[in-house]
């Protein structure tokens, strides 16, 4: 087989999810993702011991009630949606491109995906975050994962287990690409004509981070920024109309701010009635939309201000999911990423 008949390998990537939201299938999938120093940095004999001993006895089961509040027909949200992704960008990029799913902490793990690719004929495969935005604590682990996955390493000092590595290439990241702002134009305006009345304000939110990983050099929070920049811009806001802020915290650390329900107290105290919330740094709904934002948030809001919780009050927009405008701009992103590849 010459080289150009070759297909070319995209590895459609995220953290991941739990396969049931049970304590006994969130424990697994919490206890590797808390473990990856990539998330928490803290040196094991510290953290460790903190982490098997207290954390993994209470959270999961905290965690898998809140996953169960948003469990669908197709069980995890996050995963069927990224498989309708996956579907959507093989359409779009045809028999050429292989397109696999990988998840960082869970099933379908990026090991698995980097088999199949390799044994579709892949010997050059993208590995492409689906984080707009880099942080070390998705992007840098994807790739971490990825790396350790075609070398058919464990870890860094373990055996290997391959003989032949394909050649990767690890897709930057998109968060000014004007493919993604535009589709977050259209499917934005597109969810404002369905609505009774207007929002009174803007609220983007993005997943937060420790203050001290930002400090550190992660660039983060800036793209964060100007992903939101952007996208007012798209929208014809003006500063007065929306504000940024951060989700999701953890610990007792410092983090990114403000945070989303510091910034839903002032719209509350300013007498905002019909804030419409958007998270701009993920691509499916998941936890932290459905749950953070859909029902806790909104729940939190309605009580500060007064309003109703139903009807136009307070709204979530959708990730963008498997809208085509964004299925068609990352098929453009993947094209701009192999480019050498696919014209050999």
């Amino acid at each position: 087989m010459s080289q150009s008949s070759h297909v070319i390998g995209v590895l459609l990537a995220q953290v991941g999810t739990p396969s049931e939201p049970t304590a006994k299938e969130v424990r697994p999938f919490l206890r590797r993702f808390l473990s990856d120093r990539r998330v928490i940095d803290y040196p094991p004999l510290l953290w460790q011991p903190l982490l098997r001993g207290v954390i993994l006895a209470v959270r999961p089961k905290r965690s898998a009630r809140l996953y169960a509040r948003i469990w669908g027909e197709e069980g995890s949200p996050l995963l069927a949606i990224s498989r309708r992704q996956q579907a959507g960008l093989q359409q779009r990029l045809g028999d050429r491109y292989k397109v696999e799913l990988g998840f960082a902490y869970s099933e379908p793990d990026i090991a698995q995906a980097m088999s199949r690719l390799e044994a579709a004929g892949a010997d050059r495969i993208l590995v492409l975050p689906m984080y707009p935005q880099y942080s070390s604590t998705t992007t840098a682990a994807i790739y971490d994962a990825a790396c350790f996955a075609a070398l058919g390493k464990a870890r860094r000092s373990g055996p290997s287990a391959k003989r032949f590595v394909p050649e990767l290439r690890l897709a930057g990241t998109f968060f000014d690409h004007p493919g993604y702002i535009r589709a977050m134009q259209v499917h934005l305006t597109s969810l404002l004509q369905g609505l009774s009345q207007p929002p009174d304000r803007f609220l983007l939110s993005f997943h937060g981070i420790p203050q001290r990983y930002a400090d550190g050099g992660d660039p983060y929070p800036e793209q964060c920024r100007e992903t939101a920049r952007l996208l007012a811009e798209a929208m014809g806001w003006t500063p007065e109309q929306w504000d940024l802020a951060y989700q999701s915290r953890f610990g007792p650390e410092t983090w990114l701010g403000p945070s989303t329900a510091e910034q839903l107290q002032r719209l509350a105290d300013s007498g905002a009635k019909r804030p419409l919330l958007f998270a701009p740094g993920f691509v499916a709904d998941c936890l932290e939309t459905l749950y953070e934002l859909g029902v806790e948030a909104k729940e939190d809001f309605t009580a500060r201000s007064g309003g109703a919780s139903d009807g136009d009050g307070f709204t979530v927009a959708p990730c963008l999911n498997d809208q085509p405008d964004w299925l068609e701009a990352l098929a453009g992103i993947v094209r701009d990423q192999t480019k050498g590849w696919a014209d050999a």
